[in-house]
């Protein structure tokens, strides 16, 4: 009787690192430092992948203003990665729900546990993608190994549905490379823990989703200068954090931030228009309107 099917990955991240043979012998500040020194690595590599993010930028920027979608496909520590990416966004940038969507094997219960084969299921992935992209929508799949089956079903049946898709892994040298429109190999490396992608590919795949859906966002107009002007405003924190926000921007008073803010029914972005070109509220409004809700093209348009 056959048992599961066994696949041994020659991923990098698979191969054992010299630089932690000895970590279950250490004494804990020496493990720590181990793992540390490690984790210093990150950084630069996802800086040597800047040029291809970029590009990723770009994409995502033409899918959004078109109307179309942007999409996470992943499993494990890859997938989760992605759904806390994805779920930040609105209440950081004020942007639709379905502007970003982020898709994980085995579904929600797999964000708190392992559900059993879920990432080998190349039919659940093709199946996910069929019934949720659609043409121009951007693709993106994550996935340490660069061969989750999961992931990479997803991504053929994105690619047939005329989506542009990308793929981000920590193998360099991943085979599906060749089966996407962009590729974003990160060198990680070996792992402190052999095999153990939560640790650096996961803090590489971390650091590239923030930074390309950090950079969106801007493009998008979500930040004037380098203040979250779209943020939502669900806790008293967020509140005092628009008046903050206001006050740092237009140098008016706390009061008179106050005062433009309840004017403007709490929209941030109305409230700065109105108080920088020192037109009234209705006006600023409809400025914004005119530019694509973009502040400094409002602003232009006024002053």
């Amino acid at each position: 009787m056959s048992g599961p099917e066994v696949v041994r990955v020659a991923a990098p991240t698979e191969r054992r690192n010299p630089r932690s043979f000895d970590l279950d012998l250490l004494p804990t500040p020496d493990m720590l430092r181990v793992i540390n020194e490690a984790d210093q690595a990150v950084p630069a590599v996802v800086g040597g992948v800047l040029d291809a993010i970029v590009v990723a930028v770009d994409l995502a920027v033409t899918a959004l203003r078109e109307g179309h979608q942007v999409h996470y496909f992943g499993a494990g520590t890859s997938g989760r990665v992605g759904v806390v990416d994805a779920a930040e966004l609105p209440p950081t940038f004020g942007s639709p729900p379905d502007w970003f969507r982020a898709h994980l094997a085995g579904g929600p219960d797999a964000m708190w546990g392992a559900v059993e084969d879920a990432e080998d299921d190349a039919a659940a992935g093709a199946a996910e993608a069929a019934s949720s992209v659609h043409a121009s929508d951007l693709v993106i799949g994550l996935a340490a190994s660069g061969r989750t089956p999961y992931v990479l079903g997803a991504l053929r049946a994105s690619r047939a549905a005329g989506a542009r898709t990308a793929l981000l892994a920590a193998d360099p040298g991943a085979e599906a490379r060749h089966e996407v429109d962009l590729f974003i190999g990160l060198d990680t490396g070996p792992e402190v823990v052999t095999g153990s992608t939560r640790m650096k590919a996961a803090s590489a795949q971390k650091l590239v989703l923030h930074t390309f859906s950090t950079a969106v966002m801007v493009r998008l107009g979500r930040v004037y200068s380098n203040l979250m002007i779209d943020m939502s405003a669900t806790n008293a924190k967020l509140r005092g954090r628009m008046i903050s926000i206001l006050v740092e921007a237009t140098g008016a008073t706390e009061a008179d931030c106050r005062r433009a803010l309840a004017e403007a029914d709490g929209d941030v972005k109305t409230a700065l228009v109105s108080l920088v070109s020192g037109v009234a509220v209705p006006e600023a409004r409809a400025a914004l309107r005119r530019s694509s809700h973009q502040v400094r093209a409002a602003l232009t348009s006024l002053l």
